[in-house]
């Protein structure tokens, strides 16, 4: 995906954070793709703690657009 031109993207993991998530602490003290990362980081994807609604609010806060192109 491009970014817009004067726009900065959202990182990896920004939100989990700056939200301080718990499972993300986890992962922040294990060596990435090794045997314990991947076992901490398959709670996010299968048990988030966060709803899609507190990531929107967070990024409406933190000044994000969330853009698609038009279609012709």
């Amino acid at each position: 995906m491009q970014s817009i031109e004067g726009y900065i993207d959202y990182t990896r993991r920004e939100y989990c954070h700056d939200v301080k998530c718990p499972i993300q602490l986890l992962l922040n003290k294990e060596v990435e793709k090794s045997r314990e990362y991947e076992e901490i980081r398959a709670i996010c994807a299968s048990n988030c703690l966060h709803s899609t609604y507190e990531f929107h609010h967070w990024l409406i806060e933190k000044g994000y657009l969330i853009v698609r192109p038009k279609e012709e």
